[in-house]
């Protein structure tokens, strides 16, 4: 409703949570970088990206997440950046998360 009391409109409103940091140390808290609940949308599609723009990871919703790695090498503590494409509502959600080792 509006200030000028002229409607209701109703609008669906979409929620993306994500951890802000996560430390792939092996002591089985936060050891995987993972949108929240992304196994309730198995359309979302999740991209990592370096500070310099390459594409770390592609990940599915279903999966346990990013450990931290790129091609078998640990990748070092500092911000990385996310794409996700939700082709369920037509949007698309950037952030960036850091990794802390």
């Amino acid at each position: 409703r509006d200030k000028n009391n002229c409607g209701i409109v109703t609008q669906k409103a979409s929620l993306l949570h994500f951890p802000n940091f996560f430390t792939p140390n092996g002591d089985g808290y936060n050891d995987h970088w993972q949108i929240i609940l992304s196994r309730t949308d198995p359309t979302l599609e999740i991209y990592i990206y370096d500070r310099y723009g390459k594409l770390m990871i592609a990940l599915k919703p279903n999966s346990l997440g990013w450990d931290g790695t790129y091609n078998g090498k640990q990748m070092p503590s500092t911000d990385y950046w996310f794409r996700v494409v939700r082709p369920s509502v037509g949007e698309i959600y950037k952030g960036h998360f850091s990794l802390k080792r």
